[in-house]
């Protein structure tokens, strides 16, 4: 999509912020290990690559950016299912984490990347920045768990939320190297041992309600019980 090159409103920036991380994304998903080239964004935005630079003053806090509107995607589908009518249960919310996390493809490998941006690349204003606007969606969210899952003590939902992303990001970094999907994880060389030939999304989906049956659903089991 070719915009206006000068953007006068604030509806007019807004969408040519919006465009440039479109064409962000774009060209991520045609060339994902390629690194990201903000040339190559201001071309597929039809934008001078000083525009690109006005609104995002390096290529890593670009990336940044178009992790956090995924991100966002996510938490606001999170926080209308659990600030909505009850009864919300364990399997919607795995439906959101598929659908925002696990099967896009440019998802877990932005996140990964943006891990070692915060820490190396990005400005630490902008990094703080970013990490506030995560505390206000988390404690949002947990907020709505915690009204839902009774077992959840004063601050569990925000605890539930990040273990769950440990699970999701950790498991999908242990199987790098399976090709596209990463949906297994191989080894160089000769056929790998049992132990290292499995499926992501499976070992994801055991493992999640594992951890959520074990806050949300267990402990309120044991009360009955007492």
């Amino acid at each position: 999509m070719v915009i206006r090159q000068r953007a006068m409103q604030a509806e007019d920036k807004r969408e040519r912020h919006d465009a440039i991380l479109d064409a962000a994304e774009r060209v991520l998903l045609r060339s994902p290990d390629r690194v990201l080239n903000v040339a190559d964004v201001a071309d597929e935005a039809g934008l001078a690559k000083g525009t690109v630079y006005l609104y995002f003053p390096s290529k890593d806090e670009l990336l940044l950016a178009v992790h956090e509107r995924r991100v966002d995607g996510f938490f606001r589908d999170v926080i209308a299912l659990v600030e909505g009518p009850p009864p919300v249960s364990i399997e919607p919310m795995f439906g959101l984490t598929r659908r925002h996390m696990i099967d896009p493809p440019l998802y877990l490998p932005l996140a990964s990347r943006c891990f070692e941006l915060m820490a190396h690349s990005i400005p630490p204003e902008a990094a703080a920045a970013f990490r506030q606007r995560m505390v206000a969606r988390l404690e949002r969210a947990g907020a709505g768990l915690e009204r839902h899952f009774p077992a959840l003590p004063p601050g569990g939902g925000v605890a539930l939320l990040r273990r769950s992303y440990a699970l999701i990001l950790g498991l999908w970094q242990m199987a790098a190297g399976s090709g596209g999907e990463n949906s297994h994880c191989a080894m160089v060389g000769p056929a790998p041992s049992p132990v290292f030939a499995w499926s992501y999304p499976t070992e994801l989906e055991i493992a999640l309600r594992a951890l959520w049956r074990g806050m949300v659903v267990a402990p309120a089991a044991l009360e009955i019980v007492r």
